[in-house]
C-alpha cells in the first residue's frame, strides 16, 4: 500500500496539503485534504471568475504552507479550467491536470456515490494521495496557438463539406441539368448564377441576356453567351417538378451565400498562418510534443503521427486526443 509521500515525484516531496478542483463553465468546486487524507475544507462551490478565484484562493492562503507545499488538481476540461489554471501556476501551486477519463475512472473504482461537482472535487483531491494520478500533458504557448488555427480549420472545412452537400441535393430537385453545364455546382461561378437564379424556373424567365451578365462578370473568358444559351435550352427541357420552388430558391441563396463567407474565411485564416513564420513553421517545432499525447490517450496509435502534418488530417487527431 503506498503512502501519500510516496506517490509524490522528488519535487513534490513537500507537499503538505492536496486540493481537488472541479472546473465547470460557470462555477467551480473545490476541497483540501491533509496527506492523511483528513478533510481540511470540505468541497463547496466559488465562481469561475476572478472573484471565485480570489475566495478561494484565501482558503488556500490560510493553510500553514507556502504554495510550493499545496498539490492542485484540475480535470482537463476544454477551455474552462486555462485561465484559473494559470493564475494558481503564476502563484506558485504545484499543479497536476488531469484527465476526466482518469478521474471517472478512479470513480469507479472505488464505489463512490453518484457523481457531483462537490464528489469529483472530493475524487481528485483522494486521487492525487492515492498514487494513481497520472499528470496530464500541458502545451506549450506554440502548441496552443497551433491547436486552436487547426481546430478553426478543420470547423471552417466541415461546414463547408456540409453546405456543399446541401446545395447539390437542392441543385438535384430545382435544376436536375445545371450540373451538365457545370460539373461542380459549389465553385465560385456555378454559385453565382445558383445565387441569381436559383431554379429551372428562374433560368427560364431570366432569358440569355441576364445570365450573360452573370457568367461575364465572373470569368468573360471561359463564360459567356454560348453558356447562358445552354443554360437556357436545358432549363426549358428540366425534368424539375417546381414542387416548393421559391422556399427551396431562398434556402439554396442563402446556402450558397454562406459557403462563400466560409470559403472566404478559410482562406483568411490560411494566408494568415502563411503569413506568420512563427506560426507556419511551429508544426515543425510542436511534432515532438503531439506526438505525446495526454496519459489517458498513450495507447492510442502513433500511426497517427504521420497525418500531423496535414492540418485537416491532425485537427482530426487532437480532436481524438480530446486537446
Amino acid at each position: 500500500m503506498k503512502t501519500a509521500a510516496a506517490t509524490f515525484s522528488p519535487e513534490e516531496m513537500s507537499i503538505k496539503y492536496v486540493c481537488g478542483i472541479d472546473i465547470g463553465s460557470q462555477s467551480c468546486a473545490g476541497c483540501i485534504l491533509r496527506l492523511d487524507k483528513s478533510v481540511v475544507v470540505k468541497p463547496n462551490s466559488f465562481a469561475n471568475a476572478r472573484e471565485g478565484w480570489q475566495l478561494w484562493e484565501g482558503k488556500l492562503g490560510q493553510l500553514d504552507a507556502k504554495p510550493t507545499q499545496i498539490l492542485i488538481g484540475m480535470e482537463a476540461t476544454s477551455r474552462y479550467g486555462e485561465n484559473l489554471y494559470q493564475e494558481l501556476e503564476q502563484r506558485g501551486y504545484v499543479l497536476r491536470l488531469l484527465h476526466s477519463g482518469q478521474t471517472h475512472q478512479f470513480h469507479q473504482q472505488q464505489r463512490l456515490r453518484a457523481k457531483t461537482d462537490r464528489l469529483d472535487a472530493m475524487t481528485i483531491a483522494r486521487m492525487l494521495l492515492s498514487g494513481e494520478a497520472r499528470a496530464g500533458y500541458v502545451p506549450s504557448e506554440r502548441v496552443t496557438t497551433y491547436r486552436e488555427l487547426v481546430r478553426l480549420h478543420t470547423q471552417l472545412a466541415d461546414e463547408a463539406a456540409a453546405y456543399q452537400n446541401e446545395i447539390q441535393a437542392l441543385v438535384v430537385v430545382l435544376f436536375p441539368e445545371f450540373t451538365q453545364v457545370f460539373a461542380d455546382p459549389c465553385l465560385p461561378t456555378a454559385l453565382a448564377v445558383l445565387k441569381a437564379f436559383p431554379s429551372a424556373q428562374a433560368v427560364v424567365e431570366a432569358g440569355i441576356e441576364p445570365l450573360t451578365q452573370v457568367l461575364r462578370a465572373q470569368k468573360p473568358v471561359h463564360y459567356g453567351r454560348p453558356t447562358a444559351q445552354k443554360l437556357v435550352a436545358f432549363a426549358k427541357q428540366s425534368v424539375s417538378s417546381g414542387r416548393a420552388v421559391a422556399g427551396r430558391s431562398v434556402s439554396l441563396r442563402i446556402l450558397c451565400d454562406q459557403l462563400e463567407h466560409t470559403q472566404a474565411n478559410l482562406a483568411r485564416l490560411e494566408a494568415d498562418v502563411n503569413a506568420n513564420p512563427s506560426v507556419s513553421h511551429s508544426l515543425i517545432h510542436i511534432i515532438g510534443h503531439l506526438l505525446i499525447p495526454p496519459v489517458c490517450c498513450r495507447s492510442r496509435s502513433m500511426s497517427d503521427a504521420s497525418d500531423l502534418c496535414n492540418p485537416i488530417a491532425s485537427g482530426s487527431i487532437l480532436r481524438n486526443w480530446g486537446m
